[in-house]
């Protein structure tokens, strides 16, 4: 039994894998929508064990709210109730940003379902995931400002990258709500289907990514988060080397052979 395995039969019930598609929740009416710190833990470590090579099984990740919203932010009471609240909500965050940096990291694709809010916390994991599918009544909104707290979770590196520096701020200062349909105007969103298929649209494009070339989307995904921090002469070799990478690996020489013998390619046998 592998690393991964491991710790999925350990968290169980906060997880499941369906096919390839691991989903995890990441908020749950049990916790008034709010983010669900045990279950972020869960999937923390689950998508680590994927970086670090525990597992084939895995070819994308859904995060989903199992309550009424997709995640309406941090546990705002449990900051009250703290006795030294600086240290308390530091600790909270720099644990939270192991489960974005694990996001971002895992060599896979992660598609967040987003239906109802997408608020604080919230709206940084969305941020944060490849792909995001959302409906008209889908909302974004920044809500530090209204605990008078500033942003964890990335969101000040990631939306001015999004939607600009200037409507970063904009957004950022005002705690502006921003709906559905504008959000996929800004590229908050990457799909706008109608609400009642928000959850069934984010499976399905996971499950599409988990049939195709696994280490190709991999290596995809990590060109793209890195080419932020890289002028485009630095950038160049890091492409140059990962399609060497993909055209040796066992997905490449498949995709090749279909493309010749004009026939869809089969990575099943990549994985």
């Amino acid at each position: 039994m592998t690393a991964f395995d491991t710790l999925l039969e350990e968290h169980g019930e906060h997880v499941e894998l369906r096919g390839r598609v691991l989903r995890c929740p990441v908020a749950t009416s049990a916790a008034g929508n709010s983010m669900d710190g045990p279950r972020t833990a869960s999937a923390t470590a689950l998508l680590q064990a994927i970086a670090d090579g525990g597992t084939s099984a895995v070819g994308a990740v859904v995060l989903f709210g199992a309550g009424t919203s997709f995640c309406t932010g941090g546990n705002v009471k449990g900051f009250g109730a703290a006795d030294d609240p600086g240290p308390y909500v530091s600790g909270v965050a720099r644990t939270f940003h192991d489960f974005i940096l694990a996001v971002t990291r895992v060599p896979v694709p992660v598609v967040a379902a987003v239906h109802g809010w997408a608020a604080g916390a919230g709206m940084s994991i969305a941020l944060a995931c490849d792909l995001v599918v959302g409906g008209p009544a889908t909302k974004f909104r920044p809500a530090y400002p209204a605990i008078g707290f500033t942003p964890d979770g990335g969101m000040s590196w990631l939306l001015p990258k999004i939607v600009g520096p200037i409507r970063a701020r904009d957004m950022l200062l005002t705690d502006a709500v921003v709906g559905g349909e504008e959000a996929e105007r800004l590229g908050l969103l990457s799909r706008l289907v109608p609400d009642d298929r928000v959850q069934a649209e984010a499976q399905l494009v996971a499950e599409q990514l988990a049939q195709g070339p696994t280490g190709a989307l991999g290596r995809i995904k990590r060109l793209a988060w890195e080419s932020a921090d890289r002028g485009l002469a630095e950038h160049l070799p890091h492409e140059a080397r990962s399609i060497g990478e993909s055209a040796a690996s066992p997905g490449g020489r498949e995709g090749v052979r279909a493309f010749a013998e004009r026939r869809p390619a089969d990575f099943s046998t990549t994985w």
